[in-house]
């Protein structure tokens, strides 16, 4: 096992996991209720592009952060596992980003009106359907996996494995399905950008 990276210190840990949690989920919130009607001079979403690449890092991340610890390379695991850490804060800059200059894409709206006609639903079927399913399950996932990331790496800087081990077993497996649908939402959306 490796030593601390931290002291520990709960109280404190816990407010500032706690307000991290709660400033970031009210600025996606908000964010949802805003859209800033400024032309960059590109198109804003290379955002979303950008997100679905970060998103598909995140997923490589987790399987090798999975693979090294399982083969008991601790160290290795730690980098692979801040790295995941950092490319998740790069994500959340980006689809702030993405929604602040795009605004919101409906999924089938192929002539960007923001309707959809009975031919733009007929032309999308069940897809749409599936698309809402994985996007429904995406959403909450996304918005409550903030403190267990967080809980769950404090856990192991301050060298309590047990305890990490057993947040593990909720974080990972949520933290891995918002990465993996994050791409899958993005392929599937992504035609219906303007």
């Amino acid at each position: 096992m490796l030593t601390n990276s931290m002291k520990k210190n709960d109280s404190r840990a816990r407010l500032l996991i706690y307000t991290v949690s709660v400033v970031v989920f009210a600025a996606v919130a908000l964010m949802s209720r805003f859209k800033l009607n400024i032309d960059p001079g590109f198109n804003v979403h290379i955002f979303a592009l950008i997100n679905a690449v970060i998103n598909s890092l995140v997923t490589v991340l987790l399987i090798a952060g999975l693979i090294s610890v399982r083969q008991k390379k601790f160290k290795l695991h730690k980098q692979i596992m801040l790295a995941a850490i950092v490319m998740s804060v790069l994500f959340l800059v980006s689809y702030i980003g993405h929604h602040l200059l795009a605004g919101e894409t409906r999924f089938g709206d192929s002539n960007h009106d923001g309707l959809l006609s009975d031919a733009e639903l007929a032309q999308v079927g069940s897809l749409r359907m599936i698309y809402y399913v994985i996007l429904f399950t995406h959403i909450p996932l996304a918005a409550i996996i903030l403190p267990f990331i967080l809980f769950t790496a404090y856990r192991a800087l301050i060298g309590e494995y047990d305890q990490h081990k057993k947040l593990v077993r909720i974080t990972w497996p949520v933290w891995f399905y918002v990465a993996v649908t994050g791409v899958v939402v993005y392929w599937m959306i992504s035609p219906y950008y303007q």
